[in-house]
């Protein structure tokens, strides 16, 4: 259904381009999804992701590397965020230890957090690894900035010699809950 959605855009990759190269589906709380042994043989990456039951609100983030992950100062990230009915709010950081792709993610059971965040040209090894995202959750129609907004996002990591292997997604200052799910994808040239 994805594939059919997203070919309907006039820069988006032919029909059949995306190919599953793995998915994570946690059974209990934990810290993080992680996505190891990338293989090198796509032009970009795209992560699906869904998370239910976050311990405590917090934004999403990411981490990559070349056989582990990055946890040095060597990320940068821009978000804008909307609700709808209040003005919109963006925020952006440098030399960070990880890339934020969404705004607040709040605990809920019955209301997930969803995103699509693209890593493009992952594979190179003379520029750095750039990816963008679109998350969001709405917690009923609440009407209330905390329960519902949409965002557009980008990030930066900073290291020019290596491909990205290892992809790790988690929040900050807590869990993720049962039943977050996880999907990577490989984009064809």
């Amino acid at each position: 259904m994805l594939n059919n959605i997203a070919a309907l855009h006039p820069a988006a990759p032919a029909l059949n381009s995306y190919e599953s190269i793995a998915t994570v589906s946690l059974t209990t709380g934990t810290a993080f999804a992680e996505f190891t042994s990338i293989p090198a043989t796509y032009k970009h990456l795209q992560i699906r992701g869904i998370i239910l039951n976050a311990v405590t609100g917090d934004n999403v983030a990411v981490r990559v590397g070349n056989g582990s992950v990055d946890t040095g100062s060597n990320y940068a990230s821009h978000q804008m965020q909307g609700d709808g009915s209040s003005t919109p709010t963006a925020a952006a950081a440098t030399s960070a230890t990880q890339m934020q792709l969404s705004g607040l993610c709040q605990p809920t059971s019955l209301y997930p957090f969803s995103f699509v965040y693209d890593v493009l040209d992952y594979a190179s090894t003379n520029k750095y690894k750039t990816m963008r995202g679109l998350s969001g959750q709405d917690g009923n129609a609440s009407g209330t900035a905390t329960n519902w907004r949409i965002q557009l996002t980008s990030g930066l990591w900073m290291n020019s010699g290596s491909a990205i292997d290892t992809l790790r997604i988690f929040l900050p200052a807590g869990n993720m809950g049962n039943y977050s799910s996880f999907a990577l994808y490989g984009i064809k040239g």
